[in-house]
């Protein structure tokens, strides 16, 4: 067993509820812009005082249409202003919100309102509202419904002002650090989705030792500020949210990633949130767009230079020379055109959900551009670990949060105590004790620790595999090295209590007609055709043998099958956060998986 123990950088304050953050905040910088609205072809800011007065106003509304002190509302909105908005005049009002994903099908929005109990739901559109009225003739409890595209948030604010400023004052102050804050619903990727209660001081305590932790990133010379797309109904985004509060950042909402980089042109933020997916993306179309240009030999060798002149800054020691004059000369053709489609001012981004992938990391930090990964669940109110700014080892998840502990146990699991460590899992005392170990919480996950305390994860405990000849296999050492390649949309590694490994492929469809173009193939080819392409099928293989180089041959992927299909959250193959739903996708695709066990493997010969 291994531990690491970080101790809090700030007081902890047991009667401290998340309205003090925003309060706080106001009486620091009332005049500064918490947060920019989109308007026209620009953004309009929102100072903290002006934040906090529409705040007020909703929550009297909410006082007004009946709401009391601990009933719970459901939301399901895309990313937005009003999103957050809503968070707080909940709270302001004495309430707890339930998010919903805005991608849910009505059997889980009803799962969601029925077994938190919630007497209210916001929506936000019109399709929102289609599937949750087919489900509220069974949710008796709900008295109220609103939709954000009717302008019943404006209506709620006018219907209010009757409420005086005290009674919004005495149920902001209701709620002490050990109450529930937020009941947030896993994404359900290994069953039925479980109410994690989030208290407050998960809220409080991990935002106040956060921005001590990331001072660099939150606390910029010259104001920070970050473009939210990530859904808010997920913990790592809304963490973010209530941590921009309390530091002060400018925060903006895209929650169209098709309009992700015109929105980081216009909005220029100097941080990101982001999964390793969307960095993948930015690379593979900058890759391509090179690739189109008949420059995609300079692109390649631009970055293998920029991964190995980060490697030599990591070990420190002198640069040479010849390497200095190559990287001025890739980073104005190049490097430097890569930053000014992101905004031209992002010094660091913050990356989680899955592991980044150490070439990644140093192509984006050889641009000025920081990845700090970070590692955490939505029972730890997201971050348990994340890399510190100019001192965490590229390829870890960092060192634990001030406040927390963390430990591996001989078997690799990693367990979790501190501050950051949700309540319960709401009406299910068998799951809450089963999740801890004499006050551990126990992740799942599997990592281990550097000698400085930095973590790196190694992959899943349920999702092993273990070969018919006992050989352990951890998936994500080969599903994301793959999934990293432009042509791959998903990949689900296979073989358990099987003779080898194999591999589940899906195609990406957005990056997939620009590389048949640039490879010399029909663009327009169907995913059906093009995972029989001869060329779409070398490209696959070329991925699987270099993910296979990292591992031994009795670890390695023997055979693959293209999918004719995409994973989507609509097919019940994803989680809203884009994890795979492992245990649907081998139920769902049996049928293939059993073909290619049918015939002895041939390495490096796929099936389809």
């Amino acid at each position: 067993m291994e531990q690491f123990e970080v101790p809090a950088a700030v007081p902890a304050d047991p009667t401290a509820n998340a309205t003090d953050l925003l309060v706080e905040r106001v009486k620091l910088t009332p005049t500064s812009p918490l947060f920019a609205v989109p308007r026209g072809s620009g953004w309009e800011d929102v100072s903290a005082a002006e934040f906090h007065r529409q705040v007020i106003a909703l929550s009297k509304g909410l006082v007004a249409a009946g709401i009391e002190p601990g009933d719970k509302i459901g939301l399901m909105a895309k990313t937005s202003y009003e999103w957050t908005l809503i968070d707080f005049a909940t709270w302001f009002a004495g309430a707890i919100l339930v998010p919903i994903y805005e991608t849910s099908a009505p059997s889980q929005v009803q799962w969601n309102m029925s077994d938190s109990g919630a007497v209210a739901a916001i929506l936000e559109t019109a399709d929102h509202f289609a599937r949750f009225d087919e489900v509220h003739p069974d949710l008796p409890l709900v008295r109220n419904v609103w939709q954000i595209n009717l302008g019943d948030l404006d209506k709620l604010a006018a219907s209010g002002t009757a409420i005086p400023d005290e009674e919004i004052e005495r149920r902001r102050n209701l709620a002490v650090g050990s109450d529930i804050a937020t009941l947030i619903y896993t994404s359900g990727s290994t069953g039925k989705p479980k109410g994690c209660v989030i208290t407050h001081s998960n809220f409080v305590e991990l935002s106040r030792n956060s921005e001590v932790a990331l001072h660099e990133v939150v606390d910029g010379p010259n104001g920070a500020s970050t473009l939210l797309f990530i859904t808010l109904a997920h913990i790592f985004a809304r963490f973010i949210s209530v941590l921009n509060v309390h530091a002060g950042v400018k925060t903006g909402h895209q929650p169209d990633t098709k309009q992700l980089l015109p929105s980081l042109g216009s909005f220029k933020p100097t941080y990101l949130l982001a999964v390793p997916r969307v960095f993948e993306k930015v690379y593979n179309s900058a890759e391509q767009k090179a690739e189109a240009g008949g420059k995609g030999k300079i692109f390649r060798k631009a970055a293998d230079l920029a991964v190995a002149h980060s490697i030599a800054k990591q070990k420190g020691g002198p640069i040479p020379l010849g390497m200095k004059l190559q990287f001025a000369l890739f980073d104005k053709l190049v490097y430097s055109k890569l930053r000014t489609a992101m905004g031209g001012n992002v010094k660091y981004a913050v990356s989680g959900s899955a592991p980044l992938g150490p070439r990644l990391g140093h192509f984006f930090h050889s641009l000025g551009i920081e990845i700090l990964e970070g590692y955490g669940l939505t029972e730890t109110t997201a971050p348990a670990s994340v890399g510190r700014p100019g001192k965490t080892p590229i390829g870890t998840v960092g060192p634990a949060m001030p406040g927390v502990a963390i430990r591996t146990l001989d078997d690799g699991e990693i367990e979790v105590k501190g501050i950051n460590v949700f309540k319960e899992y709401w009406n299910n005392p068998e799951a809450t004790a089963q999740s801890f170990n004499d006050g551990w919480f126990r992740t799942g996950d599997l990592g281990s620790f550097d000698p400085e305390g930095n973590l790196t994860i190694t992959g899943r405990k349920k999702e092993i595999i273990v070969t018919a000849a006992g050989k352990n296999v951890a998936p994500a050492a080969l599903e994301d090295p793959i999934r990293s390649n432009p042509v791959v949309g998903q990949v689900v590694v296979v073989g358990d209590q099987r003779p080898f490994i194999s591999a589940l492929i899906t195609l990406d469809p957005e990056m997939l007609p620009t590389w048949l173009k640039n490879n010399g193939q029909e663009e327009s080819l169907s995913l059906e055709d093009a995972a029989k392409n001869p060329a779409v099928r070398a490209e696959i293989q070329r991925a699987i043998d270099a993910a296979n180089s990292r591992v031994s041959r009795a670890e390695s992927i023997r055979k693959f099958v293209i999918l004719p299909l995409e994973f989507t959250e609509a097919s019940g193959h994803l989680t809203p956060k884009m994890s795979i739903k492992r245990h649907v996708i081998l139920q769902d695709f049996q049928g293939e998986i059993e073909g290619v066990y049918a015939e002895a493997p041939t390495q490096g010969i796929p099936l389809g």
